[in-house]
């Protein structure tokens, strides 16, 4: 199909000018004004890199940040809302998610020459949203004025010109230098590039804004686009990360002490998220070169390299650290990847995840794990067993989660599973003496009775529940209504005839 299709009169993108400027929130915010006005609305991204993934309706693999999107929509994710998306793998290379699916391993000049091809995906999925919804929401990527990524660029304004659409850009000003950072991403776009744009969004403000008037005046007399708002720093604001590891936490005394490996190839780390705001937990990544500290639960991430972060766990200390903490009675899981280097071996006879080969685990538990060429992307729900709930509750207690793997586990520590899934199967491990767990399921905090569980076989006598769902729509209500006040929602009238703001 061609790379270039008619103007698309139902969609607006969001740009910004550097990375974490707020392109995620601004888009799941306005999602959300339109979608509490009635309007069909989905989110849009063409290409990601994230190793914060989702699995979607249809079965695919999407960024997390547009899930999150979705749910500002009161949609299901979809993978047309993410066509492309990049895993990295290593500093140079990355698995290519196209339309949900992993395609292949590419090194960063391989996907640069595959951008055509990719183009092509971008706009067949935008082709489909348009047809289904009365506005798109798009989330650039990165920076739109990074030179050496503008040719054959499908992120930012190569897909905004591709569909000819109205762009905003978005700035961080709790960073500083925001004005720099506007004008000067302003002035390195083409012209008809910066044609498009209809103005500017100043993100994070704290103080009196009368303080920041003249500034803004400033900007609007030198670049000739209008300040359409300035959003307030919204104290305590939680929506999941694209990919940034948000670590802020109080310490708080008499708390559980949770510690998390930061991994060269750490993946879904929002699967810490809820932990990260539950009052009784002290949440604490630790990354290299950090002294390991005492804690009551190490918990072993997922990772998109296990066999390399394997190693890098060993060379750093980590199994030492674990032993000593075994054995003066800690608790120990591991998710997803983290669950797979709890066993004996990880064997990759393909090398999907870098050269083939055997890893030896660290044999805590009596299985061995093989990655195989199809990944494993499902969503699952189930009830712990028995075997680990009995001691905590009368009743056994509801879970679910995602499943995002390419690994198949196998052994006789299998045979004691965590999880009795819904669909006739089991997920996961209880060590023998129950010290130990693991599972596959990414979010399995996220439920309120399995996260008060798994607080209570952690350590904790008396859990608070926290209710997650309910946390998020309360932050994206929050934000939507930030939206409403400090921005002139006119722009959205660019959408077409059927909105009026």
């Amino acid at each position: 199909m061609s790379n270039t299709v008619n103007k698309s009169n139902n969609t607006l993108m969001v740009q910004g000018t550097t990375s974490d400027a707020g392109k995620s929130v601004l888009v799941a915010g306005l999602c959300r004004v339109l979608a509490r006005k009635k309007v069909k609305v989905a989110p849009f991204k063409p290409q990601n890199m994230a190793l914060n993934s989702a699995v979607t309706s249809d079965g695919g693999e999407i960024g997390r940040a547009q899930a999150v999107q979705a749910q500002a929509c009161f949609l299901d994710p979809h993978t047309d809302m993410n066509p492309v998306l990049l895993k990295p793998n290593s500093d140079i290379g990355a698995q290519v998610i196209i339309h949900g699916k992993a395609l292949k391993d590419m090194d960063a000049v391989s996907f640069h020459n595959y951008k055509t091809t990719a183009m092509s995906a971008v706009l067949e999925s935008h082709q489909r949203l348009s047809r289904q919804y009365q506005a798109i929401i798009v989330e650039g990527a990165g920076s739109p004025a990074e030179i050496n990524l503008r040719d054959r660029d499908i992120a930012n304004m190569g897909f905004a010109e591709a569909v000819d659409c109205p762009v905003i850009i978005i700035a961080d000003i709790d960073r500083g230098g925001v004005f720099a950072h506007l004008v000067g991403t302003l002035e390195l776009l083409s012209k008809s590039e910066q044609q498009r744009v209809i103005g500017f969004v100043i993100n994070r403000f704290r103080g009196d804004i009368a303080l920041l008037e003249s500034g803004l005046d400033w900007l609007e007399q030198r670049t000739g686009k209008k300040v359409l708002g300035v959003l307030p720093y919204l104290q305590g604001f939680h929506l999941e990360a694209e990919d940034a590891i948000n670590s802020d936490q109080s310490y708080e005394e008499n708390a559980l002490d949770v510690i998390v490996p930061v991994l060269p190839r750490i993946s879904n780390h929002t699967d810490f998220d809820l932990l990260r705001l539950h009052p009784q937990v002290n949440l604490q990544f630790i990354g290299p070169g950090e002294d390991i500290p005492a804690a009551d639960l190490i918990i072993l991430p997922g990772s998109k390299s296990v066999r390399h972060d394997i190693d890098w766990l060993k060379q750093n200390g980590w199994h030492q650290a674990i032993k000593k903490h075994l054995r003066y009675g800690g608790k120990l899981m591991g998710i997803c990847g983290g669950f797979q280097m709890l066993g004996n071996s990880i064997a990759d006879p393909l090398g999907l995840e870098g050269s083939a080969g055997i890893t030896a685990g660290f044999g805590w538990l009596d299985f061995n794990t093989e990655l195989k060429a199809e990944k494993q992307l499902t969503r699952s729900s189930g009830r712990f067993t028995r075997d680990f709930s009995q001691s905590f509750s009368e009743q056994t207690s509801k879970v679910s989660g995602y499943e995002i793997h390419a690994g198949l586990s196998e052994g006789p520590a299998l045979s004691k599973p965590l999880i009795d899934l819904d669909n006739g199967q089991s997920d996961g491990v209880i060590s023998e003496d129950g010290q130990i767990i693991g599972s596959y399921l990414h979010g399995i905090f996220d439920h309120p009775q399995a996260c008060q569980l798994l607080l209570h076989w952690a350590g904790l006598k008396k859990v608070e529940r926290l209710d997650y769902h309910a946390i998020q729509e309360h932050e994206i209500n929050r934000l939507a209504d930030a939206i409403e006040e400090h921005l002139d929602l006119g722009f959205l009238n660019t959408l077409g005839d059927t909105l009026t703001f």
